[in-house]
């Protein structure tokens, strides 16, 4: 053993012995067995060009239902806004409202764009089977992913209304540091709660709320978080009425977008190591924990297509005799949810 390996197994060692670095290593290593970059990336693609007919929706609407309330149409754009700091208001400056003569054509035109928009749900359901590892059998049908990608739209519209009287709330005349720390306590509780709904409607059912709430926290914590920094920079350091262009506004949105799709991503693998307790992890191998045996296995339970289809997975490492412990899967019914039957 060289002595790089020998420096590196001894801080494997070492992390896989306190909890805190062996929990967070799980979360990381687990984020690259399900290819949460590329999950991330897809994740990114949907939301982006979904965003402008989501956007052009929300203006037309508005259009329609608040058509004598100015201030009610300024307060649902500045929400909107709001959640993209750096570029928000370029961005929903540039959506103006759908104007069509025909109030049929209008409806089918907002028709098409919200079954467009649903791409974004389609791709969310398809990160969440994919980061909890659920067999073929388990995963949603068609008609049950397009039920949720409605639900989750439900869950947009609702994050949208009540945004817009905290946003009302934040730019009020308090001023003082514990309003605006009481401000923050509050967006953080709501974009817990508004995470706690997206997963919810986004993980097949057979996954327990109680195992989506931990996660969902750290999410509504941490884009609390990146949204009151993108906004300092606005205040301190950038103008907001300065115009960079085209180009640069939609590369400042799609990394604002990124930013906020890893959060997702890492926050549900958060529930998952938390749900099958999936740590520690060997940063060096052999040998495996027994974490890692499970996490394999799931992997390759995952590709699981039909109930007809039979799979085990076992591992000759183990010592004879041996016997898997019950957290390490080894057969599809052994995830949770089972692979039983189709349709949630």
């Amino acid at each position: 053993m060289n002595p790089a390996e020998r420096l590196i197994r001894a801080a494997d060692r070492a992390q896989q012995r306190f909890t805190p670095p062996a929990f967070v290593f799980a979360v990381v290593k687990k984020y690259g067995d399900d290819n949460g970059g590329v999950l991330a990336a897809n994740l990114t693609y949907s939301d982006f060009i979904s965003l402008f007919p989501l956007l052009l929706v929300l203006t037309t609407a508005l259009g329609l239902i608040a058509a004598g309330n100015e201030a009610f149409r300024q307060a649902a754009t500045s929400a909107v806004a709001s959640q993209f700091p750096l570029i928000g208001n370029e961005l929903t400056g540039n959506v103006h409202q759908l104007r069509q003569s025909s109030v049929i054509g209008l409806i089918i035109g907002l028709a098409g764009l919200l079954w467009g928009a649903s791409g974004l749900a389609q791709a969310g359901l398809f990160t969440m089977v994919q980061v909890w590892n659920l067999p073929g059998p388990a995963r949603p049908g068609y008609l049950p992913r397009l039920g949720r990608a409605l639900l989750f739209f439900c869950v947009l519209v609702a994050n949208l209304i009540v945004t817009i009287p905290l946003v009302a709330l934040s730019a009020s005349g308090g001023r003082g540091l514990s309003f605006a720390a009481l401000v923050t306590a509050i967006q953080a509780s709501v974009n817990s709660g508004m995470y706690l709904a997206g997963f919810r409607v986004l993980t097949p059912r057979g996954v327990p709320t109680r195992d989506l709430v931990r996660g969902a926290v750290i999410a509504g914590i941490l884009w609390t978080a990146l949204q009151a920094g993108g906004a300092y920079l606005v205040r301190h350091y950038l103008h907001s009425d300065s115009v960079y262009g085209v180009f640069a506004t939609v590369l400042g949105l799609v990394a604002w977008l990124y930013l906020a799709v890893q959060i997702m991503v890492y926050c549900a693998e958060i529930n998952v190591v938390l749900a099958r307790r999936l740590w520690p992890r060997a940063v060096v191998q052999p040998p495996l924990t027994e974490a890692d045996r499970a996490s394999l296995a799931l992997q390759a339970l995952a590709n699981q297509r039909r109930e007809e289809q039979q799979i085990r997975v076992t591992f000759g490492d183990r010592e004879a005799g041996a016997e898997a412990p019950g957290t390490t899967p080894q057969t599809p019914a052994d995830i949770s949810p089972p692979a039983a039957r189709r349709g949630d």
